[in-house]
């Protein structure tokens, strides 16, 4: 416990510390969204890593937060810190209701059934046009403040992403050294006999898609705050796949692997321009790769390397 706390600390001291090394510039603008995908990939995490639960609809999720919290804000007025709450109220009671059915399923079927799911809600965003302005987007949303500081600039809004983000982080890696982690972990390894230890394996599921949709939700808001404009095209089926690529590259099951992961794959693109029209086959690939060599993920598999590296230089030396 003691050491998990050094880390987090020295963790949150390189995130504070991040701004002063590049001084606002465009890198500070992707570190934001390094920070709302950790929060997406750690909710993912929680589901898919530590239940063992496949999700293929979390970006209908994120886009539910983002509009809802938009709507409120730009549409009714709301203050953003009541909107943002609101939102994931309503995101997390949706997938409770949802995942009694749909959690019964399991393998490609849950796969598919979340897949629908999502593909459902990306719809909607986009028919609904009335509401979210459809293909168009909404415009219009107000920056979040507090009381005469308004978070509108890229070094204010990175604070604030990444106060939820470390946030989450900590009850994260607290959740996971619980007894609720345990019994989350008991379901992923043998669901037969995590009934038999006493486990309600259904409800517990249930309980930790609603959670990881709320966590999205919450991620969803402060994208929608921060850009002060959403439309569909960010949460479509590209993004789930890239969400659920961030989790398994950095590591199934890890909380800072999340980091990780999002932090490779949000950098990656911006490496990556030239192939844009090829982004979701160099996902493909790069899941293909980790699942071969690195099934543990970063998290994992550098340590890993590391001690083969030492271990290859040390027989050279003998």
């Amino acid at each position: 416990m003691h050491r998990n706390l050094i880390r987090f600390l020295a963790f949150a001291a390189l995130v504070i510390c991040a701004p002063q090394l590049f001084h606002g510039g465009y890198l500070m603008n992707v570190l934001l969204f390094v920070g709302i995908n950790t929060m997406l990939a750690i909710g993912l995490n929680l589901l898919l890593g530590y239940a063992g639960q496949i999700s293929l609809g979390h970006a209908g999720f994120f886009g539910l937060g983002a509009y809802l919290s938009g709507i409120l804000t730009a549409t009714y007025g709301w203050n953003p810190w009541f909107a943002m709450p609101a939102a994931a109220a309503a995101v997390g009671a949706v997938a409770f209701l949802t995942g009694f059915p749909i959690l019964k399923l399991k393998g490609h079927y849950l796969a598919m059934a979340t897949l629908g799911m999502g593909i459902i809600m990306y719809i909607v965003f986009n028919e609904t046009v009335d509401l979210t302005g459809g293909p168009s987007g909404l415009s219009g949303i107000p920056p979040i403040s507090i009381g005469s500081l308004t978070f509108d600039s890229d070094v204010k809004s990175y604070y604030l992403i990444w106060a939820f983000t470390l946030t989450l982080i900590l009850l994260a890696l607290n959740l996971a050294d619980s007894r609720v982690g345990r019994a989350l972990r008991a379901v992923n390894d043998s669901e037969v006999a995590a009934r038999v230890m006493g486990v309600n394996a259904g409800l517990l599921k249930v309980q930790i898609f609603a959670l990881s949709a709320v966590i999205s939700s919450v991620a969803g808001s402060l994208y929608a705050h921060t850009m002060t404009f959403v439309s569909p095209a960010s949460f479509g089926f590209n993004f789930s796949v890239e969400l659920l690529t961030m989790v398994v590259i950095g590591g199934l099951g890890s909380i800072y692997g999340s980091f990780l992961g999002a932090a490779l794959l949000t950098l990656l693109p911006e490496f990556l321009r030239g192939a844009q029209d090829y982004d979701i086959v160099i996902y493909g690939a790069l899941l293909m790769v980790m699942v071969m060599y690195m099934p543990g993920g970063l998290v994992r598999g550098l340590p890993d390397l590391y001690r083969k590296l030492l271990k290859k230089r040390g027989g050279k030396h003998a």
